[in-house]
């Protein structure tokens, strides 16, 4: 049998998290947060590694401002990349692709602030699309869908091309509820996990072809790169150059060999307060409980503090967030609502 290339995975950290304020912030966000087990999501994407066959050490692209954090919750023998700015996901990934380049790596790139509840199944559906990868294909992982979510951007799948491995038709954007129940009732749809798996020089051919620009500012920050110990500083002014884009927008809809793996596999983007709820160990009225905090007469809730005791007496469905300095209250079901109040704290902060 011919020997596979070497999986590397490269993990996406360089996200603000704000959708969890007030836990999540800027200086320490969701990703290095303890929020669905006792390590952080950091540290369960690591782990996910374990066991996956011809997987080599990680290459994690990053903020600066986090490499304590990362250096602290990561592992021996891994890369950091550490952005000189956000510019999205396809100059992130490029800046690894370009790193990886000379031998080629199969990527496995995942962002680090993702719940997989099973394993197993995320592993195999990896194995699936090996082959594909070696032929130039750029895979991504499809979440069979369990509800008529609008939260998600969905891939509607073409034939298949290999067991368990389907070409993509169309990726579709975040639809209306309508829609969304449309295409679950339709089947062949799946929900777009942002997980990718692909080669090194496929990707980097991609990027040739549909984002030039994109390409030429990466290939030069990374040409003016610092080095040192197991950290690489690509070069600010010419990363500063780069296209801010999406993968999805800037390659995957764009690019012609393009594959799905559909796989159920118990996945959560953990995108919310009101999605961390729905995964969280609950009482027999359905309060989810972390922290010194109790529910009386009270149902459906959400109460976590990392600090004072809160109690919440004869109300339903409430997120209630207390941290040292702030405090967040707002029903189940409007946790996207957050951002008002992140916005809020913005204009108290900058007011003069």
């Amino acid at each position: 049998m011919p020997v596979k290339q070497p999986i590397t995975p490269v993990i996406l950290s360089g996200g603000s998290g704000t959708r969890l304020w007030p836990v999540s912030r800027g200086e320490r966000p969701k990703q290095f947060i303890a929020l669905t087990d006792e390590r952080t999501m950091f540290q369960l994407t690591l782990a996910r590694i374990a066991g996956l066959a011809g997987a080599t050490a990680p290459v994690i692209v990053g903020n600066a401002a986090h490499v304590d954090l990362i250096h602290d919750q990561g592992d021996e023998g891994m890369t950091l990349i550490l952005e000189p700015m956000a510019r999205n996901t396809a100059p992130a990934i490029a800046l690894a692709a370009i790193a990886l380049e000379e031998q080629d790596s199969a990527m496995l790139v995942m962002p680090s602030d993702h719940v997989i509840a099973d394993v197993a199944a995320f592993h195999a559906a990896i194995a699936r699309a090996r082959d594909l990868v070696a032929q130039g294909w750029l895979v991504t992982f499809g979440i069979e869908p369990d509800a008529p979510e609008t939260g998600f951007g969905y891939i509607a799948l073409g034939d298949e091309l290999a067991d368990g491995v389907r070409k993509v038709a169309r990726f579709v954007e975040k639809p209306d509820a309508a829609r969304a129940a449309q295409m679950l009732a339709d089947g062949g749809h799946v929900w777009n996990a942002g997980i990718f798996l692909f080669s090194a020089r496929a990707y980097l051919a991609a990027l040739a072809q549909h984002q030039p620009a994109m390409l030429a500012a990466a290939r030069a920050a990374m040409a003016g790169a610092s080095h040192g110990g197991n950290i690489i500083q690509p070069a600010a002014e010419a990363f500063a150059a780069c296209p801010s884009d999406s993968i999805d927008y800037a390659v995957m809809e764009r690019a012609d060999k393009v594959a799905c793996a559909p796989v159920a596999m118990g996945w959560s983007d953990v995108g919310s307060w009101d999605a961390l709820h729905a995964l969280a160990p609950k009482d027999a009225a359905n309060n989810a409980l972390h922290g010194p905090s109790y529910a009386i007469e009270a149902t459906g809730c959400l109460i976590r503090s990392d600090g004072p005791h809160v109690t919440v007496v004869g109300a339903n469905d409430l997120i209630v967030i207390a941290t040292g300095d702030e405090i967040l209250i707002l029903p189940r079901g409007k946790s996207q609502d957050v951002r008002k109040a992140v916005a809020a704290l913005a204009e108290r902060v900058n007011k003069p």
